[in-house]
């Protein structure tokens, strides 16, 4: 009897399907740690990992099957350490040949201007009944250093004017309040800082004069080690920022955030 339902057992066995065997773990994503600077540069970042160029990189991760880690510090701290190859990028930077030492801008020798982040200008604001003009060539009616963020590239088109200049200043309302207080003649500032500056409880002792100081691109820059070691994912990673940017999805966020809303 015994052998008989053990041989029927065992032929009931043999006829269950078999488990199909575990799926191997999938492969670890690579993490590229990449550091901003630390403060709300609206529409295109904040320090809580919102904004269009949080977007952009998201949607870049997901086209290459990367993980990006965001480190907010100070930005000279986070340029120096770029170049000590401390972090794998950092963005958003603007190109200036000196900003070659950094680390590597997409296009190598000639920057490739389509595989930018996006495109920010410089505008500036005087105080109400200050007599300072520019015309888009020269200052004129200055009295006083323009102020500009400590670390920010437009101090060198500043420099290139030949006017005194003050880099005293970390954030863009600590600049409108020193301008505000007679300390500057005027302070030039991202368009989206200046334009936050324009809205908020400052605007009403403030004048933002129309024509833009300069309009540029806005890069993520990878490091010279990473660059070496892994030629290949940081081509991927431009074509791809290239890829994102001209998306009909990023398109339509970055409309809705330029027009006032929030991406």
């Amino acid at each position: 009897m015994n052998g008989c339902c053990n041989t029927i057992a065992g032929l009931a066995l043999a006829a269950m399907p078999m488990a199909a065997p575990a799926a191997p773990p999938a492969a670890p994503l690579e993490t590229v740690t990449l550091c901003f600077e630390r403060a709300d540069v609206k529409p295109w970042r904040t320090e809580q990992l919102g904004g269009l160029n949080f977007e952009l990189l998201r949607q870049v991760e997901q086209r290459i099957n990367i993980h990006f880690d965001f480190q907010s510090v100070p930005w000279k701290r986070c340029l120096a350490q770029l170049q000590l190859n401390g972090y794998d990028g950092a963005f958003a930077v603007s190109f200036k040949d000196d900003r070659r030492a950094l680390g590597v801008f997409p296009g190598g020798a000639a920057v490739d201007a389509a595989k930018r982040m996006h495109v920010d200008r410089y505008m500036l604001l005087r105080r109400k009944g200050a007599t300072v003009e520019w015309d888009g060539k020269a200052l004129r009616g200055l009295q006083g250093p323009v102020g500009f963020q400590l670390g920010y590239s437009v101090g060198e088109v500043l420099r290139g004017l030949r006017v005194d200049v003050d880099e005293g200043s970390q954030r863009a309302d600590e600049l409108a309040r020193k301008l505000i207080a007679g300390r500057l003649g005027a302070a030039a500032m991202g368009g989206s800082d200046a334009s936050a500056i324009m809205h908020g409880p400052m605007a009403a002792q403030l004048d933002m004069l129309p024509l833009p100081l300069v309009e540029k691109p806005y890069f993520l820059v990878l490091s010279h080690a990473m660059a070496q070691r892994r030629p290949e994912l940081v081509q991927r990673i431009w074509n791809a920022m290239e890829q994102a940017r001209n998306s009909a999805a990023y398109k339509k966020l970055e409309r809705a955030a330029l027009e006032g809303g929030e991406p």
